[in-house]
């Protein structure tokens, strides 16, 4: 785990190190860069648990590790680097990429309503992520910045090395840690579902974590965000569809999936929304929000499946008390945030 650790670091550093160079040698915006390249690369590690979990018949951790780490992606990656520090956010990504993650989490609860995935519904997936790329290439097109930047004298071939060495490592980190991880899971006798929707879930988006705030603490906050964003596109319509497509048998989705996990999975998208459009930032105290959301998840899934007492405790104390006093901080700071706005339109 400590070496899994350490790969994560460094691979992180490289691949926004190219990220940000080829986006400056292409003359697009760095967002742009974050949302295809290094959001996809940087999911390819859940891409391979998931088929390896699939052709070995455990489709509970297929299915739970990507609808898990979509949740961990927005919640604890956005949330702790906004927490360390605060985030700017696109107008673009609020117009287009928000919606569309939550269309994508609608698409896969109305997929799986009879609790499977077929190699139909893989289909209908790619086709929707084959047209959200294709959008993704017109709008590249027409993003370029007129002005030069040093990294536009990077020879492609540097910054390409330079990112593919990063996803290496970062592949090779995810392996390590998810060994690790599912072996500990494992000895602690927990179900298959659990151990797809934490630690294997956690352990695939390790990446993107470990991305997201290096690219944070290097200054290019439109990487960090636009990498969980365009994870999360990546791993619903990309991931689920492909494994759906090529299972031996269609993918089983849980009664409690349907239940808790994906209910839990579009409120998370549809959170992103006031977040995101309340100054086109998100803030520290947003970044907490997002953090006590999560453990408040987390204790859910462990109480539940365990029936741990302490678990069961803290779970009514976050959801009765911390959470309820958080949103309604964010909806004040909301509200703010659209009162300034129009004012500053008004005044204009």
């Amino acid at each position: 785990m400590l070496g899994g650790l350490l790969l994560l670091l460094v691979g992180a550093e490289l691949l926004v190190r190219g990220a940000v160079r080829l986006a400056a040698r292409l003359k697009v915006r760095a967002l742009i860069i974050g949302l295809s390249i290094v959001a996809f690369g940087s999911s390819a590690p859940q891409m391979a648990v998931s088929l390896q979990a699939t052709l070995s018949q455990n489709t509970d951790i297929a299915v739970g590790s990507v609808i898990g780490g979509s949740i961990f992606n927005v919640l604890v990656t956005l949330g702790f680097s906004a927490l360390i520090i605060p985030l700017r956010v696109s107008r673009q990504l609020v117009r287009l990429e928000i919606p569309l993650m939550i269309g994508a989490s609608l698409l896969v609860f109305a997929l799986a309503w009879n609790e499977e995935l077929t190699p139909l519904d893989g289909l209908a997936l790619l086709t929707a992520l084959v047209l959200y790329l294709g959008l993704l290439l017109r709008r590249s097109q027409h993003s370029t910045h007129p002005y030069p930047t040093p990294g536009e004298t990077t020879p492609w071939f540097g910054s390409l090395l330079l990112m593919f060495g990063g996803l290496l490592l970062l592949a090779c980190a995810g392996h390590l840690l998810l060994n690790a991880a599912v072996e500990v899971a494992t000895d602690l006798g927990l179900s298959e579902r659990v151990i797809g929707l934490t630690v294997v879930a956690v352990g695939t988006s390790l990446p993107q974590l470990a991305t997201s705030l290096i690219a944070a603490l290097r200054g290019q906050r439109d990487i960090a965000v636009g990498n969980v964003i365009g994870s999360n596109l990546f791993n619903l319509l990309g991931v689920l569809g492909f494994t759906a497509l090529v299972a031996p048998t269609p993918l089983s989705v849980s009664p409690n999936a349907l239940a808790f996990d994906l209910p839990v999975l579009l409120g998370v998208a549809l959170l992103c929304l006031p977040v995101f459009y309340s100054g086109y930032r998100i803030t520290r105290a947003e970044g907490l929000l997002f953090l006590c959301l999560y453990l408040a998840y987390g204790l859910h899934v462990v109480s539940f499946t365990t029936g741990m007492p302490l678990a069961g405790k803290l779970e009514h104390l976050m959801l009765f008390y911390v959470l309820p006093a958080l949103l309604a901080f964010l909806l004040f700071t909301s509200v703010r945030a659209w009162r300034r706005q129009h004012h500053k339109r008004e005044s204009q």
